[in-house]
C-alpha cells in the first residue's frame, strides 16, 4: 500500500484528494499496457485517458497541483501512461496559456483523446540552449515558411498537432524566436527519424523544408517564442518531478516488499540493520522530492507569475533522488533486480532520461545559482 499520508499537507485541498483517490482506482484496473507496440500503446492510452477524463486537467486553466498528482499517480503504475498525459499538456501548454480562441479549439481535441500533441522545441545543435535555435519561420504574403530540423521531439510521428518553435528574427538570440501551432499533413513536414530509446517512447527528429502555414498559426505576438517556452516549462518542469517522485514511490513499495517477504538464514532480510538504514535513506528522499515538488506547485497555483528557482530545486532534486531510490531498490532486489521484466529493472530504465529532459541536472543547477546570486544581489 503506497504512503499517502502527503494528502494531508496543507498544500492540498479536499478536490486533490478526491481526485487522487478516483486515479489511484481508475488505474489499478487500467494499467500497465501492453509496450509491446509503442505507438499503438501511446495511442490508446490518451483514447482511455481521455474516455475516463483525465485529459480534461492537461489543458485550459492549469492546476499545476492536479497536473502532479496526475503524472505521479499515472507514473508509479505505468510509465508509459504518464508520457501520454504529460504530453497532452505539455504539448497544448503554449495554446492554453497564451493562445486564441481559434487555436484553443485544438485543446477540445486533445483532452478529449481525439488527437495527440506534441511539443517541438529542442534541435540538433542546441539541445537545452534554447536561445541558440537556427529553425526558421520566413514572413512570406499572409504566412511564414517554415525551415530546419527539430529532435527528440516526443509524440513525434505519430502527433497530430505539433507547438513549435522557430527563429522569426526580432531580435538576435531568445527575443527573436517566435511560437506557432503547426499539423503534420503540411507539404514538406517530414519524420527523418524515429528514436530508440532503453525506455521506449515515441520519439522522432522532424524535418521541415519550405513548410508553409498561415500567419494565424503563430501563438502570441512575433518574438515572444522564447517567454512562451519558459512559461510553458515552469508549469510542467514540477510535474517532470512528479513523475520521478511517482518511479521513487513505487520503488520504494517494491523494496518494502522485497525485504519483509525475503529470508536470509531464517529470518526477514528487513530486520538487517543496513538493510533498515536503505528503507530509510530511500523514505527520507521521497517525502523531501514531494515537499519541494508540492510547494512549487502550490505557488504556482497562487498566482506566482514565475517559480523558475522552485520548479528547478524541485526537478533536480526528485530526479536525482529517484535514480538513487530506484537504484538501492535494484540493490535489495539482488539478481532479480537486473532481470528483464522486473518493475524495479523497468523503473532503473525509465528513470534515467528524467535526468536530462526539459533542462538536465546541470541546467537546472546554473538556474539555481543563478536565480540564488539574482535575488542576493537585490537583496531579496
Amino acid at each position: 500500500m503506497p504512503d499517502r499520508s502527503f494528502l494531508d499537507w496543507p498544500f492540498f485541498e479536499d478536490r486533490h484528494r478526491a481526485l487522487a483517490e478516483a486515479l489511484d482506482l481508475w488505474a489499478g484496473e487500467a494499467l500497465p499496457v501492453d509496450h509491446s507496440d509503442v505507438d499503438a500503446a501511446c495511442r490508446g492510452l490518451v483514447t482511455a485517458l481521455g474516455a475516463g477524463g483525465w485529459l480534461q486537467h492537461s489543458g485550459g486553466a492549469l492546476d499545476v497541483r492536479t497536473l502532479c498528482l496526475i503524472r505521479e499517480t499515472l507514473a508509479r503504475h505505468d510509465g508509459l501512461a504518464d508520457f501520454a498525459f504529460a504530453m497532452q499538456g505539455l504539448g497544448t501548454g503554449a495554446i492554453s496559456l497564451f493562445g486564441d480562441e481559434d487555436q484553443k479549439r485544438w485543446l477540445d481535441e486533445t483532452r478529449s483523446g481525439r488527437a495527440i500533441s506534441a511539443f517541438a522545441l529542442t534541435e540538433p545543435q542546441s539541445g537545452s540552449d534554447v536561445a541558440n535555435s537556427t529553425m526558421t519561420a520566413t514572413r512570406d504574403g499572409n504566412g511564414f515558411v517554415l525551415n530546419g530540423e527539430k529532435t527528440w521531439i516526443s509524440n513525434g510521428g505519430i502527433a497530430d498537432v505539433y507547438t513549435l518553435f522557430a527563429r522569426t528574427g526580432e531580435a538576435p538570440g531568445a527575443k527573436g524566436l517566435s511560437a506557432f501551432v503547426v499539423t503534420p499533413d503540411l507539404p514538406g513536414f517530414e519524420v527523418v527519424e524515429r528514436l530508440e530509446t532503453i525506455a521506449p517512447h515515441p520519439l522522432a527528429t522532424l524535418r521541415f523544408s519550405d513548410v508553409r502555414i498561415p500567419a494565424g498559426a503563430m501563438i502570441g505576438k512575433p518574438g515572444d517564442g522564447f517567454k512562451i517556452a519558459m512559461s510553458v516549462l515552469d508549469v510542467f518542469r514540477s510535474t517532470v518531478a512528479a513523475a520521478a517522485l511517482g518511479f521513487a514511490r513505487r520503488a520504494l513499495d517494491e523494496a518494502v516488499a522485497r525485504v519483509t517477504s525475503r529470508k536470509v538464514q531464517g529470518a526477514p532480510l528487513c530486520d538487517l540493520q543496513l538493510v533498515q538504514g536503505h528503507i530509510a535513506d530511500m523514505a527520507v528522499e521521497v517525502d523531501t522530492s514531494a515537499l519541494l515538488i508540492y510547494r512549487a506547485a502550490w505557488l504556482k497555483d497562487q498566482g506566482a507569475a514565475r517559480i523558475t528557482r522552485e520548479a528547478a530545486m524541485a526537478k533536480l532534486h526528485a530526479t536525482e533522488a529517484a535514480q538513487r531510490v530506484i537504484d538501492a531498490a535494484v540493490q535489495l532486489h539482488g539478481g532479480d533486480g537486473v532481470r528483464s521484466g522486473q518493475i524495479v529493472e523497468s523503473l532503473y530504465r525509465e528513470i534515467r532520461a528524467l535526468r536530462i529532459y526539459e533542462g538536465a541536472t546541470d541546467v537546472q543547477k546554473v538556474v539555481i545559482a543563478r536565480q540564488t546570486l539574482g535575488a542576493l544581489a537585490k537583496g531579496e
